[in-house]
């Protein structure tokens, strides 16, 4: 595999591995950290199983590897169910009971389970998000996952040449714009503004990969419709079954993902009947623990 001396077996042709045998609940060592940097760089996508940390632990746990991102405040006065550095990705109200038919979370949510990498509408350069599993629903609420840097390697030259010095706008709000029970109000729209990143990074390896997903609004310097056109298009490449990797949940699950590598979604269950509790950091690529909104 890499060298790590870890135990790992893959679980899709393309990325994605399972590492055996960890434990996380205690600070890992400075080699353990290592190790598993060597296989996100490898592999993008990581699940180690029966993880029993409490919020705490997977807090410390993460910033083991780096600084975290902060949770944006929008400044509505909504009580959190868990602690300010986590990002709560539940149906789960404040007390901890299911989201009402007519939560505006419940409408917010729904953009999850259209693929994205976390946090391309920030300007904070983010790496690694860690999502730990403590409820699973009986049925459906898997997650998928897609390597990016593959599909922009089965790219034809024709296509690379076109899309590789283009720059895309990321918005909250495209994949958030709203509804009947969820308002963007223009202090959301001021807290958390469009950013501009490039439609292919060229990662430390010298890989590429592609940034799109459901934040990516429209391509810099193009026609909105011309833009999105291409957007779409690569969304449709990228999205093919074999670029596919899906996870059944366990309870006790952390899958560790690069946000630079790879897309995720989760997919539907019952949501106004079974409880899905997932609790997600995320880490910031370098700098001071901060969240986007802390800025404006």
């Amino acid at each position: 595999m890499t060298g790590t001396g870890l135990d790992v077996r893959r679980l899709h042709p393309l990325f994605a591995a399972e590492v055996y045998g960890l434990d996380l609940s205690e600070s890992p060592s400075e080699g353990l950290v290592a190790a598993v940097r060597s296989l996100m760089d490898e592999l993008a996508v990581l699940v180690i199983r029966d993880q029993a940390m409490n919020d705490e632990q997977h807090i410390a746990m993460s910033r083991a590897f780096g600084p975290l991102e902060l949770p944006p405040d929008y400044r509505t006065g909504a009580p959190r169910r868990l602690r300010s550095e986590l990002y709560d990705a539940s149906n789960l109200d404040a007390e901890g009971k299911i989201l009402a038919p007519d939560s505006p979370r419940r409408e917010y949510n729904k953009a999850n389970c259209i693929f994205h990498a976390d946090s391309t509408f920030n300007d904070l350069p983010t790496s690694w998000s860690l999502l730990l599993s403590h409820v699973i629903p009986e049925n459906g609420g898997t997650t998928e996952f897609i390597d990016t840097r593959v599909v922009y390697d089965d790219l034809p030259p024709e296509t690379k040449h076109k899309i590789d010095d283009l720059s895309v706008v990321h918005d909250l709000w495209h994949s958030r714009p709203g509804g009947e029970h969820f308002k963007v109000s223009d202090t959301m729209r001021r807290l958390m503004p469009p950013v501009e990143h490039p439609l292919v990074t060229t990662l430390p390896d010298g890989r590429k990969s592609l940034c799109i997903g459901s934040h990516a609004s429209h391509v810099s310097g193009m026609p909105k419709e011309a833009g999105r056109a291409l957007l779409a298009e690569l969304f449709e490449l990228a999205t093919q079954p074999q670029y596919i990797y899906t996870h059944a949940w366990r309870t006790g699950d952390l899958i560790i993902w690069d946000n630079r590598r790879a897309l995720h979604r989760a997919t539907p269950w019952n949501d106004n009947g079974q409880v899905r509790d997932m609790r997600r950091t995320t880490l910031l690529e370098g700098g001071p623990e901060i969240c986007a909104t802390a800025r404006y």
